[in-house]
């Protein structure tokens, strides 16, 4: 299917990852293609932040078009900072002493302590009525009937679950706080979340976001991965919390990894016409994404989601959308534009 329309607009699906509060890099993005104008979206595959993102685009856009796709995305992230802000009313003290020492932000008082809690006692003890604080934030912000019954949008949705360890794809029309709210379970510091008798922790673990609900599809032959967690970094962790902050990059880069391998290999062999070019389509990929930029983003960071830092990387994404699409507009529905052996193989 080809990704032009006789406007000139081009198709694309999108690939939005977690990443906690960098997600608002990919708030920037999404805000950047917005503004553009050029893409029409056909579909979303996401999970975490990115399936918060998906959400508040896709109900957007029903609301109100690109305009009000953008006004729901800054919504959204501005209600994430004001969890910040009413969790920092006690720590902000202690925080501040602490940096005035020198001490490095893993050693920040709210940090560790909310790490020694969630590491070290058993969720139903920290948190006994399984309260999640982004329910609320996604009922007051998302209109889900509009976003199953109004958006043009298919949203797919990943969750891991808890007692089979695979995938489960919540898709369009049946997005609900729930189904979001289990593709954002980051364990231990949320809850599980209960869905038809199943338990859901975050979708990351096995597609950061998984790519074959839009590949599987009808549709544009063209995905964009929005990139949030470095897949390069220069230096070597040190201390041990860039160590396990290196460790969950990769557990969750590695199945991106994996798909983008099995997608590489399919194009091969349609370009040696071992597979029937008619029934087996060619794919192209696209990236956007800083490396540089993300590799200088400590494992605090993720769980701190102070506005004026939300508006910093709202900004470097924009910066890295507006960039690719000065590059690559013209290469939609042409060719990939991502070297996959060179960035994953």
């Amino acid at each position: 299917m080809t990704s032009e329309s006789s406007t000139g607009k081009k198709s694309v699906a999108l690939a939005l990852p977690g990443g906690g509060s960098h997600g608002a890099f990919t708030w920037g993005v999404l805000d950047a293609l917005l503004e553009d104008g050029r893409l029409i979206v056909e579909a979303i595959t996401a999970t975490s932040a990115g399936a918060m993102n998906a959400v508040a685009f896709a109900d957007g856009l029903a609301e109100g078009g690109p305009a009000g796709a953008r006004e729901k995305l800054a919504s959204l992230w501005h209600e994430v900072s004001r969890m910040e802000a009413l969790f920092g009313l006690f720590w902000a003290p202690l925080d501040r002493f602490a940096q005035a020492i020198g001490l490095p932000p893993e050693y920040m008082p709210s940090h560790a302590a909310v790490h020694a809690l969630t590491h070290s006692l058993p969720p139903d003890l920290i948190n006994p009525f399984r309260l999640n604080p982004l329910r609320k934030l996604l009922l007051d912000t998302i209109d889900f009937d509009r976003v199953n019954r109004e958006t043009p949008v298919a949203l797919y949705l990943g969750a891991t679950n808890v007692r089979t360890s695979k995938l489960a794809v919540f898709s369009t029309p049946d997005i609900t706080a729930d189904t979001v709210l289990a593709a954002s379970c980051l364990p231990p510091y949320f809850p599980t979340v209960e869905i038809a008798g199943e338990h859901y922790w975050d979708g990351g673990f096995l597609g950061n976001p998984a790519i074959f609900p839009v590949v599987y599809r009808d549709g544009t032959r063209d995905v964009i991965v929005v990139q949030v967690g470095a897949i390069a970094r220069p230096e070597l962790p040190r201390t041990a919390a860039e160590v396990m902050h290196r460790m969950a990059e990769i557990a969750f880069n590695s199945s991106m990894m994996r798909e983008m391998r099995a997608i590489a290999f399919v194009t091969r062999l349609i370009d040696a016409h071992e597979l029937d070019a008619e029934r087996h389509h060619r794919m192209f990929m696209h990236w956007i994404g800083d490396d540089d930029v993300m590799a200088k983003l400590d494992a605090v960071s993720l769980f701190h989601p102070a506005w004026d830092f939300l508006c910093r990387l709202r900004d470097q994404g924009r910066a890295a959308a507006r960039a690719w699409l000065a590059a690559h507009f013209d290469d939609i529905g042409h060719r990939s534009t991502l070297d996959i052996t060179g960035k994953f193989l």
